[in-house]
């Protein structure tokens, strides 16, 4: 059995690491002491090897969980799913080298190619080809439908724009949307059961709470709860299948922090200093479970 500074040392991962891993579920240790010592055996061992696989191939510790805990998963599909992701990154970075390389050799690149949307263009024609039903129950007509298709061609270089920014790449946006509409009528049900059972209430109810007293310091465990619970507002069973981008909170504190605009509607809203308040706590929740993650 070995201690958890020898197997953090072995593993090349800091103790604190390993503890939150163990707070979470994703690994736990073979024993604990008495004393509250956590000790390892050779099996816990090629558990901790096999789960910092999948964190070099960028998985999500909660999907991680769901992997080692479920012998049912669907392993593969869940490989396939991460190569797209991990292939639209390798080829967003590989046509920034090549534009670094044209600005250093002095050319100019000035091109929007990197706002295509063709693929996502195509993806979407293809679910209404083979989806009509859903498209008529939940878009009322195809020429409904047809519409979004040709707003999203008019306006390619601005959605291309945004994909950039929440999602860190067309690629990554693109491969989100297809996954999308994979469960599109499943997550049209479960945007209907958000509305019904009261979850646009709740949230409204966690924010007034947040912002009842803005002179308690926005890092403290209370205020940091009603930020962990706003976060975690929706059930798993009644969560869309829908990613909102690597840079959704990222922006979402921005705007809070930056944008004179919001932060004057906010601070009308809740009161002078609002907006900085929830932008502080925000950015300490996610700046936390970064470091713990």
């Amino acid at each position: 059995m070995k201690t958890i500074k020898e197997v953090a040392d072995l593993a090349g991962v800091s103790v604190r690491t390993l503890q939150y891993y163990d707070e979470i579920g994703v690994f736990r240790p073979s024993e604990v002491t008495k004393a509250g010592y956590r000790l390892y055996d050779e099996n816990a061992l090629n558990t901790l090897q096999q789960i910092l696989l999948f964190r070099e191939l960028d998985f999500p510790l909660k999907e991680i969980k769901t992997i080692m805990e479920s012998p049912h998963f669907d392993r593969i599909e869940a490989y396939k799913n991460q190569k797209a992701l991990l292939t639209a990154k390798r080829d967003r970075l590989n046509k920034l080298l090549n534009l670094l390389d044209k600005l250093e050799k002095g050319e100019s690149c000035m091109s929007f190619k990197e706002f295509d949307l063709s693929e996502y263009i195509r993806a979407l024609e293809e679910f209404r080809d083979q989806n009509q039903d859903q498209i008529v129950k939940y878009w009322g007509s195809r020429e409904a439908f047809d519409d979004f298709i040709q707003k999203a061609r008019d306006h390619e270089v601005s959605i291309g724009s945004l994909a950039e920014q929440y999602y860190g790449s067309v690629e990554k946006y693109t491969v989100a949307m297809k996954e999308s509409l994979l469960h599109f009528s499943e997550n049209m049900e479960k945007m209907q059961q958000i509305k019904e059972k009261g979850y646009v209430e709740r949230n409204k109810e966690l924010m007034e709470k947040l912002v009842q007293d803005l002179t308690q310091d926005p890092r403290s465990d209370e205020i940091q709860t009603i930020i962990d619970d706003m976060v975690h507002l929706l059930s798993p069973e009644d969560t869309p299948t829908m990613q909102l981008g690597e840079n959704y909170y990222d922006i979402l504190i921005d705007h809070y922090l930056h944008n004179q605009p919001i932060i004057e509607a906010v601070d009308k809203q809740y009161g002078t200093g609002a907006s900085i308040f929830i932008g502080t706590a925000f950015r300490h929740y996610f700046s936390k479970n970064k470091t713990e993650n």
